[in-house]
């Protein structure tokens, strides 16, 4: 993919549109939809969009009792033990859901976490790079077969984060000169390679993917942001009010649910989007302007990270 596709479509949607308005019209019967921490901030409002429409909603989650008071039994979604830093629970999962016979419509791939101080797992995998982009990576593998259905598609929750940092190929776990922000941007760059990349792939198969910008949300993913950086973001001010410019979490979960459903997209993939509509390319480095960087959606780098992700969790079932 080069940028030269990376233009809008006039979607007739917005910036302030919700996860209901990319839904109008759309009635998802019979679909079998997953999302990946769908039981908080705009995963959660994409789940209960989703399910309105018609959807069968599976929701893994790390943590299933709080999935489970967050989702309060709403009609068609179901919940499922996952904790996307741990391959071995991936294997499981997935193994289970195979073994049940089901047939994914779509995934979307929500569930991350920002800003973390720093932590490497066991694996000596960096947190954001390994729960971000790592385990998304071996989910999708692991689920390859539940998504044979020509039409399916893969939708990876990215951000305008991905301004901060490309892929450090030199030293993607941070063995050196940590900083939170550079983690976190670095796997929101891989969240977009990964949809880049396994595009190529879904030509033969009728599957499609596409990286997503929400937008500014404030929601749990800042749980481990200080007041006083929320402050000096800019993200609220001396009162403790939010800022402007902020969307609420039904606005932000409406970009990924457009992607993942709209019509519009039918013969359209490989993709950065935002506001509802196909991303322009990225023209300064303003983060609230967004758009996408090129290194974001280059092929060869989305190839390249595909390899190396392959190679650290022994998965490709796409190649």
């Amino acid at each position: 993919m080069t940028l030269t596709r990376q233009s809008p479509i006039g979607s007739g949607l917005g910036a302030h549109s919700t996860a209901d308005d990319a839904l109008t019209g759309i009635d998802l019967t019979g679909k079998t939809i997953l999302i990946t921490g769908g039981y908080s901030g705009l995963g959660k409002e994409a789940t209960m969009a989703l399910a309105r429409a018609g959807a069968r909603v599976i929701v893994p989650a790390r943590r299933r009792d709080v999935a489970r008071d967050a989702l309060g039994g709403i009609a068609g979604t179901e919940i499922h033990e996952l904790d996307l830093a741990d391959l071995d629970s991936i294997r499981t999962f997935s193994e289970r859901l195979l073994d049940a016979g089901t047939t994914l419509d779509i995934v979307i791939n929500n569930a991350g976490v920002m800003a973390y101080p720093q932590r490497h797992l066991p694996s000596g995998w960096e947190a954001h790079l390994a729960i971000n982009h790592l385990g998304h990576f071996a989910l999708i593998n692991r689920l390859r077969p539940a998504l044979a259905g020509a039409g399916a598609r893969v939708v990876s929750v990215a951000s305008s984060g991905h301004f901060l940092s490309d892929i450090r190929w030199e030293d993607p776990h941070f063995a050196r000169g940590y900083d939170h922000w550079l983690a976190y941007g670095q796997s929101k760059t891989a969240n977009s390679l990964f949809a880049t990349h396994l595009d190529t792939f879904g030509a033969g198969i009728g599957l499609h993917a596409f990286a997503v910008h929400p937008g500014s949300i404030l929601t749990p993913l800042q749980r481990n942001i200080s007041h006083d950086e929320h402050l000096a973001q800019g993200w609220i001010t001396a009162e403790g009010r939010h800022a402007e410019g902020f969307k609420t979490p039904a606005q932000g979960a409406a970009t990924a649910v457009w992607a993942a459903t709209s019509p519009q997209l039918d013969n359209r993939s490989g993709l950065y989007c935002q506001d509802c509509d196909i991303a322009n390319p990225a023209t300064t480095d303003d983060m609230l302007i967004g758009g996408v960087k090129r290194w974001a959606v280059d092929p060869e780098s989305a190839a390249r990270l595909w390899n190396l992700s392959s190679e650290l969790t022994g998965l490709d079932s796409f190649s």
